[in-house]
């Protein structure tokens, strides 16, 4: 389970401050308190589908390939880069194709009532021969090709599925090292809680998604 104190700041994080638009529960629906007590559920879920990840993920999680993060923006799964894409390039390696179907069917399989968001992010490297403008759209084109493999090829639904580029401008270790570029380059497969834009409301407002077992 999520350490209480942590989950409590999570949920602070994803009421105030998802995707840059602040968190607004609506007049007239249900309480605070109640939606807020759902977004824990759905956290205590995330944090059972990262132990199930743990799992069926540990041995490309000890040999470095992938990791597993609980953080604010929901269950983050970071993927080397260099495990998937060849230098400047944004077709997937065959060698990918096993790690990738592997965590797709645990997506499709056992967590089907979140959604995904993947992420791609390169080192700080220039672009120069590879025929991309820039790493941004190096970055969005390895998303781009991981959420296609996903729906495409695994049959995730693609209502689930979103994807953005970040380039360089957010990495996680220093670019003056070979190590810290190796670990920039990467994408990273984020699972979302179920928050929506609430219809017809300019405000920026945004409520809880119902599962769809629970609509049936």
């Amino acid at each position: 389970m999520i350490n209480n104190f942590f989950k409590f700041v999570l949920v602070l994080f994803i009421t105030f401050s998802l995707a840059g638009c602040t968190f607004i529960f609506q007049a007239g629906r249900r309480s605070d308190a109640q939606k807020i007590q759902e977004l824990n559920v759905q956290l205590d879920e995330l944090a059972r589908s990262k132990g199930l990840l743990e799992q069926k993920l540990g041995v490309e999680i000890s040999d470095k390939q992938i990791k597993l993060q609980m953080m604010e923006k929901g269950l983050v799964i970071t993927v080397v880069g260099d495990l998937l894409f060849d230098s400047g390039k944004a077709k997937i390696r065959p060698e990918a194709f096993g790690l990738l179907t592997k965590v797709s069917a645990i997506l499709k399989d056992n967590m089907s009532q979140f959604n995904i968001g993947i992420e791609g992010h390169t080192d700080n490297v220039p672009i120069k021969q590879s025929g991309w403008k820039s790493n941004w759209e190096l970055s969005t084109a390895r998303a781009l090709s991981v959420l296609h493999y996903l729906a495409d090829d695994q049959g995730i639904s693609p209502e689930r599925l979103s994807a953005i580029g970040y380039g360089e401008y957010r990495p996680v270790a220093s670019n003056e090292t070979k190590d810290g570029c190796k670990q920039n380059r990467r994408v990273e497969i984020v699972i979302l809680p179920n928050i929506t834009k609430v219809k017809g409301d300019s405000t920026g407002s945004y409520e809880l998604k119902e599962p769809q077992e629970n609509l049936k």
